[in-house]
């Protein structure tokens, strides 16, 4: 009785399993989809990046960045108004959208910031405000305290860096076996709920914005990546870090934000000397997609003074 148990329970699991398994899409399908040409593609650091560049070559440069999960499109609404005034580069970071894996599989804050370096030399870049959310909020500050000379303001969007909960000083991320399964299964309902709490106002979160969160993470490759970058997190103090950057900062930070936590804000206004922060009570973590008119205005008004 047991064996045949057994047997039916492994027969449903492995039906379930044929029936959830989703494979990568292809990368000219999502190319295709998403309006991306050979051009879009520069290599730096020995890596192919998908880099989106738009407004006068000639203008003063800004860099977005990104954060876990995500792809440049987070920042979509912000390029128009941006472009007018001036360079605006994005790009998928190594292991996400369709730069996809990192061919070293280092996955590193150093790799990150090398990789940025890269980049910038690549495009002639010789310095540039840095705006960045969450975990590219985190590259953002780390690069401006490494290489100052080179970051003429910084915007920094729910920043990672801290300590939050999950996240302890100087202890490896430990990998959930769900978060392992990933490769294999991405119903969209997951991405809908793993997206929700990043939105302040539920509501704001389309089914267009799940749809495009999902294809790029079955871009070639990104889901193993996500696992591979999630298990070389180490979060150290970055206290000593912080008090180096000279740029003029500005914290931009929703207070309904539940990935992380609103009151790390005066963490960075203790530590990083010249920064001051503008809070959107209703917005989330991502307020570039929630609200991009409401949370752009101070950040408009931050890059004109």
């Amino acid at each position: 009785m047991l064996t045949f148990v057994f047997c039916v329970s492994l027969l449903v699991l492995i039906v379930a399993a044929g029936l959830l398994y989703q494979p990568d899409l292809s990368r000219a399908e999502l190319e295709a989809k998403y309006g991306v040409s050979a051009d879009d593609y520069v290599t730096a650091a020995g890596i192919r990046l998908h880099v989106v560049q738009v407004g006068p070559q000639d203008a003063p440069a800004i860099v977005l960045l990104h954060g876990f999960g995500d792809t440049w499109l987070t920042f979509d609404g912000w390029v128009g108004s941006l472009a007018m005034q001036y360079r605006v580069i994005l790009y998928d970071l190594p292991g996400f959208g369709l730069t996809g894996p990192d061919p070293t599989g280092d996955y590193s804050d150093s790799r990150s910031i090398a990789v940025l370096k890269a980049l910038l030399e690549r495009l002639d870049v010789r310095q540039a405000t840095l705006i960045g959310n969450s975990m590219g909020g985190k590259l953002a500050w780390q690069f401006a305290a490494a290489y100052p000379a080179l970051v003429d303001k910084l915007v920094l969007i729910s920043p990672d860096g801290f300590a939050s909960p999950g996240f302890e000083y100087e202890k490896p991320v430990d990998v959930p076996f769900a978060m392992r399964l990933l490769p294999y299964v991405l119903p969209k309902l997951l991405v809908r709920a793993s997206l929700a709490p990043a939105f302040g106002d539920r509501a704001r979160l389309s089914d267009a914005v799940v749809t495009r969160y999902r294809d790029m993470m079955l871009a070639p490759g990104v889901r193993r990546a996500i696992i591979d970058r999630l298990g070389q997190v180490v979060v150290h103090n970055p206290e000593a870090d912080l008090r180096r950057i000279k740029a003029p900062t500005l914290l931009l930070w929703g207070r309904q934000d539940n990935m992380i936590p609103f009151t790390n804000a005066a963490d960075y206004l203790r530590t990083i000397p010249n920064a001051r922060l503008v809070e959107l009570p209703e917005l989330g973590h991502v307020p570039q997609e929630e609200a991009f008119e409401r949370s752009l205005k101070p950040v408009l008004a931050f890059l004109a003074e």
